[in-house]
């Protein structure tokens, strides 16, 4: 497995990591915890060394399970987990005093002793970054956490939190289909040597080219039964994006999936895409996109098919749109 180097403060992972969500929440019933730890471990037996997950995820279960599955090799894997989606008051809460009490209750859950990067999963209106980052500050001197992350946060909001404590990472949804982080978010990473870490690389399975407008999604286990880009609507008139990956694919003996995922690392060489990976036949399919090289003239290819094509449908639903900033 090739590796990138995320940030500038010595943070290497594999240049293709897990998202782990999906084994708990998210995109259908939970997977049981033996096929669960099956599956992060085949990961890690494959070269995947950054797993990702978070305290929302089930809630709480999906940290259990990853603990439970990486604690063999734990010094060999580097865990991203996040604070400050959930509370006990319900919503966002990231205040200082919360996010200590998260991440004592995270430790236990992961099984370990520190957490290699920690993400706020969602900016919280009511607390300055400022009090955030130096939050994460203080809990990096006391070895609990290695590194800081923000996720769907804005470049100004990672502007102001980089100037307190080194952001290593930004975990914003991106992919061929999602590119909202191209116009201020990457270019600031780029230029401030910070890492991105795309959630959703393969446009939550719609890139596979295995979703149509038949297709149906669980109001109770899938979060796409409420996505506007996942109506029946608008997955018919997103299907070009389908045809212009399988065309490419199929020129370079590949998969639309590893297709979508080289386009990604092509993008920068500090991007490391998380696809979700909740079966082991997955695991080779998103894995030998590292390997896949698509050239100046493939990249142009897919750029000059993208352009005749508008994405219809908000990549999220108005709630989570709310909590997100571009």
């Amino acid at each position: 497995m090739k590796t990138r180097i995320v940030g500038t403060q010595g943070l290497e992972v594999s240049a293709i990591g897990m998202g782990t969500m999906n084994l708990s929440f998210g995109t259908g019933k939970a997977t049981n915890i033996s096929e669960g730890i099956e599956v992060i471990r085949s990961a890690h037996e494959k070269g995947i060394t950054f797993f990702d997950t978070a305290e929302a995820y089930g809630p709480f279960t999906n940290e259990e399970l990853v603990g439970k599955a990486l604690k063999p090799m734990r010094k060999e894997v580097i865990i991203a987990t996040k604070f400050g989606m959930i509370s006990e008051e319900g919503g966002l809460n990231s205040r200082p005093e919360h996010i200590r009490k998260v991440v004592e209750a995270s430790l236990k859950r992961l099984q370990t002793d520190y957490i290699d990067l920690l993400y706020q999963h969602r900016v919280d209106p009511h607390v300055p970054i400022e009090d955030v980052a130096g939050t994460v500050k203080d809990l990096i001197a006391e070895g609990k956490v290695k590194y800081f992350g923000l996720s769907e946060a804005g470049a100004d909001t990672v502007r102001r939190a980089h100037a307190v404590q080194p952001v290593t990472a930004v975990q914003n949804q991106y992919s061929i289909w999602t590119r909202e982080p191209e116009a201020a978010v990457l270019p600031f990473c780029e230029e401030s040597g910070i890492g991105f870490v795309p959630w959703a690389p393969i446009g939550t399975g719609f890139l596979t080219g295995k979703i149509t407008p038949d297709t149906k999604f669980d109001s109770d286990t899938d979060l796409r039964a409420v996505f506007p880009r996942f109506t029946p609507e608008a997955i018919r008139a997103n299907m070009p994006i389908v045809e212009l990956l399988t065309k490419i694919a199929t020129q370079k003996n590949a998969t639309p999936v590893q297709i979508a995922l080289s386009w990604l690392l092509a993008q920068k060489p500090f991007i490391v895409p998380i696809p979700g990976m909740d079966k082991i036949e997955y695991l080779d399919d998103n894995i030998k996109s590292v390997d896949v090289e698509l050239t100046e003239n493939d990249l142009e290819e897919i750029e000059r098919g993208l352009s005749s094509i508008t994405v219809q449908g908000a990549r999220l639903n108005a709630e989570l749109l709310s909590i997100s900033e571009e």
